[in-house]
Order: C-alpha cells, then structure tokens, then sequence
C-alpha cells in the first residue's frame, strides 16, 4: 500500500466516521474532504473542485426545482385528496393506494418531500378510519425509498451511478432503466406491507397526535362541524343572478354564505363569498348555520336552494384553498364594543366571522349583531392569502391559531396545469434522447418559471444545498481511490473472496456491501464510493458492467433496516410512534427479500 492510498484511505476513514457521529453535519464533512484531498496530493485543487461543473450535480439541483414547483402548484396535494376520496374506508385499499402514488410521485421529485407531504394526509385519513397510525407510516416510508428504484432521476445515487459509467467511457443508464425492477419491488413492498402491518399495530406512546391545531380541532371548538351545509342553487332558483349583499340570507334566514363551489369544463373553481358575489343557477353553496337546528326545509323550497350530501368537512374537502383562523383582539384594539356586522369583515378583510367564542364557550345563534367585548376570540373563514393578510393588522386583531393545514396551501395552485406540461416536456426530452439529460431539467425549470409555478427566490430556496455539497466532497474520492490503487485492491480482495461464487453471487455480495455501508452514511456517499468497485469488479471478471452498477443502485436506495438509514424513515419515526426495533424487525426481512429479487433480475435484465 502506497503512502498516498494510505492518506486517502485514512481521509475516506475519518469522513465515513464523522457520518456516523453527524458531528458535524454532513455537507461540512464534505468540504473538510474538499479542503484535505489536495493536501494528501493525490488530487489537484481543479480535480478536486470538479464536482461543482459535474452534470449530474446540476441535473440534481434542478429536479428540486421542478419537485418544488409540483407542490407550489399543489398537484402533490391533489394527489393526497385523490387518495382520501378513492380508498374509502378500506384500510387495505388505502395501503395500497398510498404505496403506489407515494412511488409514483417520488419517481419524479424527492422521496422526502413526498414522505412529508402524504404526512398530514395519512394522519388524517387515520383518526377517521381509526386505525393506528403505525400501520400506514412504514408502508408510506417503504413506497418513498422504492421510489428511488423506479426513475433515472428519482434519486440521486442513481445519477451518480449513471455519471461514473459515463465517465467510465461507456453509455449511461436510460430514463426507464430502473423501471421493471423497480416495479417488481414495488409489488413485492405492498404485499409484504399488507402481510406484516400487523406487527405495525402496536403503539408505544399514548400521543393523540401532533401538538398543531388542525381545521378539524378548530371546527369541534366553535361547534362549526353541526352548522356546515352544501346547498346547490337550482336552475329555478330566484337567488340566481343576485349578489350576496342583495339577497341578505344572512340577517333574514341565517344562512351564511363561506364560498361558492362552481362548475366549469374541466375543474371546480371555489369563489370565496364576499357581498359582490354573484350567485349563478348550478352553484353549490358552502354555508354556515345561523344554528344547527334552524328549520329551514320550507326556506330552501322557497329559495330554491338543493341541499347537498356533505361526508366531510367542506374546510378538510378545500384545506388547501379555504382556511380557518382564529383570532383575538388585542388591548389596544379599537373593535370592543363594535358589533360583528359593524366591523364589516366581508367587505373590508374578504372574510367571514363563522364563529365566536365567549370565556371558552361557543355562541349559537346570529353573530352579526353581537357586541364584541375585550376577551372574545373569533373563528374567521376565508381563503389562506387573506388570513395571512390579516396578520399584519395587528393594532386590532392578534392571529392566534393557523392550523397545521396552512402548510399544504399551494400559493401557485392555478398553474397546476402548466407544471404538468413543464414536467411532461422535462421527461420526453429525457425519453427522446434528442438532449442531455441536465440540458431538459433545466429547459423544465425555465418553463416552471416562465409560466410561474415558482419564483426565483422559491427556486433557490427548493434547492437542498447540504445534498449538493455532500456529493460534489465525496465525488473526488472516486477519482483518487483509482489513481492511488484502491480501487483495484478492493476488486482483487473481492473476485479473490468469491470468485468461485459466480457472479451472482458478487452481485450478493455487492448489494450486502452496499446496504450495509448505507446504514451508517448517506445512500448517495454510498454510492459515490461503491460504484467505482462495481464497474471495476465488471471488468475484472470481464462482464457486463450493467448488472453491477445496477445492483450498487439498487441497493443504495434499500435503506429499510433503521430508522437513522435515510431521512424517509427518520420523518415518520414520530408521527408512526416507532421503536428503533420496529424498524429492524420489518426492515430487515424485506431488505434480504429485496437483495434476492434483485440478483435474480438484473442479471435477466441486464445480461452478465
């Protein structure tokens, strides 16, 4: 062994140590790395700094974008109400629901940002089919790291694995590469989830959830769950062609108006009501009971008013459009004494008083002519941008409670239609091959721009630098382990070892090697440092380098054996109210399940 592999093995030593510890954080090792592998002078600073022009590296940073343009857009929250709506009360359809489009969407945008955004949804939908939690979180994490088995582009180690076989001279993996194995793992994850969710049931915390306020908390509290309505306008209706403030329902038949469900070609539009409001014949009316037990049967007839099934909660149905706040007022408020109606909240702030709360007891009845006093808190309804503007008044309202939901609001949800046509030009310019790959991602982040699905400041904010930083420190090692032997050694110990075993079995031994490694640093470190091996290992047996790297790639994004393996199954640790031997004990089971399913496909897919 060499003085210089000595140093690099020595650097490699101290950074994969320093992973384990997470002192300090990850992206600061690397730049340590950056800083010591010229020292060592195996590489040169230009060498070193490389990873900074490398394609895959930009490639990645623009798929943040486009992953953050998909939930600024609210087409990843879309997704979850789809799943609410379609699995029912079926704990098994659910499962597999929540597994397929967990994958599905992460194929093309972060596993982590999707594990987070189905987060709140699986919560929800689990205090409402009363089920624990645990048996939906796992199987949610499992499908967010499955993922990363399905795309070129859903993972980063895929790329990184894709850029060294370039490097290697020859030609990279395809958009779809991943895909039929992918998809077999998939089948294989749901129904081993849908066997052992029963080891899940179990909970080890008497937590009733998270800490946040939901619509739903708010809703109990101001009794507005008894006095929601949906009513529709019919075609005869005399409401038809007025404005609210015309028809005044409010002050003479208590019904007050929130927004306006309205049919158009392709979609629902939802108008928040304000006095201008122009009610059309076929408009569904979100409404608030003056009481929950008015008599209003005759009052509809005369109306024209349809009443509407309504399973859920109108402000869970609109959550990411339609909010709830609650709000106080502030010693120095001008507003006590002042009535609801006299405030003008409709006219003045586009917002509704849906309810008001007296020493912690909520009043019935018509609010408008209520005089406030200094201690009452109201419950506003209206959409999220005006409650936020709310918060800056705060000489004569104090924002007390936004719910947990404020989080999924889609500030940009009306270009919906313009990211899917960004991420579908993104993705046949990948399929076509007419240009490189980080050539189309970007063209796909200029159109995420052009058509404002996200800003300049979102898009550098999308971007997760610490992922950025990691792997252009650990890319060089590559480099520097094969010019000092490393690499080389690594191959020779390996055929020596199980030469005998066949290929198949170093392709056990790889993935063994690779998963392990995985649990103790990043899946994409993991690859930087494992796909050199793979492609070498080929040549040295002279075969196909395809299986090989394949199965590195495979097997990086296989992180299912702890909760500390990958930040997808660190985010539902809580929320699923996990034991670390939760973890293993299913975790580890499917990773061997998964390690036999790859050596038996890919060498069928990718020929030795």
């Amino acid at each position: 062994m060499s003085n210089e592999l000595f140093w690099v093995l020595g650097l490699l030593l101290t950074a994969v140590t320093l992973f384990i510890l997470n002192k300090p954080r990850m992206d600061v090792v690397a730049l340590l790395v950056i800083i010591g592998l010229p020292l060592t002078g195996v590489l040169s600073i230009e060498q070193t700094l490389a990873g900074f022009s490398d394609p895959s590296v930009v490639l990645i940073a623009a798929l943040f974008v486009i992953g953050d343009g998909l939930v600024r857009t609210g087409i990843a929250y879309r997704l979850g109400d789809w799943l609410v709506a379609r699995a029912g009360n079926s704990e098994t359809r659910l499962l597999i629901l929540l597994m397929l489009t967990a994958a599905g969407l992460g194929s093309v945008m972060s596993s982590t940002g999707v594990v987070a955004i189905f987060i709140p949804v699986v919560l929800g939908v689990s205090a409402r089919l009363r089920i624990a939690p645990a048996r939906l979180m796992m199987p949610l994490a499992f499908a967010g790291l499955i993922s990363g088995m399905l795309t070129l582009v859903a993972t980063p180690p895929n790329l990184v694995i894709h850029a060294e076989l370039r490097g290697a001279g020859l030609e990279g993996f395809g958009f779809f590469s991943f895909t039929p194995i992918g998809l077999a793992i998939l089948a294989l994850g749901i129904a081993y989830m849908l066997l052992t969710r029963n080891w899940l049931a179990g909970s080890h915390s008497n937590s009733s959830g998270p800490e946040r306020l939901t619509l739903s908390d708010l809703a109990h509290a101001y009794r507005l769950n008894e006095r929601e309505r949906r009513l529709k306008v019919r075609v005869d209706s005399p409401l038809a062609n007025q404005t609210l403030n015309e028809l005044e329902l409010r002050q003479q038949y208590g019904i007050n108006v929130i927004a306006v469900e309205r049919q158009r070609k392709f979609r629902t539009l939802l108008l928040m009501a304000t006095g201008n409001t122009l009610l059309e014949p076929g408009d569904v009316l979100l409404v608030d009971l003056a009481s929950p037990t008015i008599g209003l049967l005759d009052a509809y007839h005369s109306l024209g008013l349809e009443p509407m099934n309504l399973a859920h909660s109108y402000f869970s149905l609109h959550a990411h459009q339609l909010g709830l706040a609650e709000i106080a007022l502030p010693p120095e408020s001008q507003l006590p004494g002042k009535s609801i109606f006299e405030l003008g909240f409709r006219s003045k702030y586009k917002l509704n008083v849906v309810g008001l709360r007296r020493h912690g007891e909520a009043l019935q009845g018509v609010l408008v002519d209520e005089k406030l006093k200094p201690s009452d808190t109201l419950l506003v309804a209206g959409n999220w941008r005006d409650i936020h503007r709310l918060q800056g008044l705060s000489r004569d309202f104090l924002v007390l409670s936004l719910p947990a939901e404020v989080d999924e609001v889609a500030p940009a949800a009306r270009k919906a239609p313009y990211a899917l046509l960004s991420l579908a030009v993104m993705v046949t310019l990948m399929l076509s091959g007419l240009l490189p790959n980080v050539m189309a991602a970007l063209i796909g982040c200029l159109l995420m721009g052009a058509f404002r699905c996200i800003d300049l400041d979102s898009a550098y904010r999308a971007i997760h630098w610490p992922t950025l930083i990691l792997i252009v420190g650990m890319l060089p090692f590559a480099q520097a382990l094969q010019q000092t032997g490393g690499v080389d050694l690594a191959v020779h110990g390996l055929v020596q070892l199980l030469g005998e075993a066949g290929p198949r079995g170093i392709l056990a031994c790889l993935f063994a090697v690779t998963a392990v490694i995985g649990l103790f640093i990043s899946n994409t470190a993991t690859a930087v440092l494992m796909a050199p091996v793979a492609i070498a290992t080929a040549q040295a047996l002279n075969a196909s380098p395809y299986p090989f790297a394949m199965t590195v790639a495979l097997a990086a994004s296989a992180a299912f054996m702890t909760p500390i393996s990958s930040p997808v199954n660190t985010l539902v640790l809580g929320p699923g109210q996990y034991r670390f031997g939760d973890f293993v004990r299913v975790g580890v089971p499917f990773t061997l399940l998964v390690m036999l399913v790859t050596v038996l496909l890919v060498p069928w897919i990718f020929p030795l």
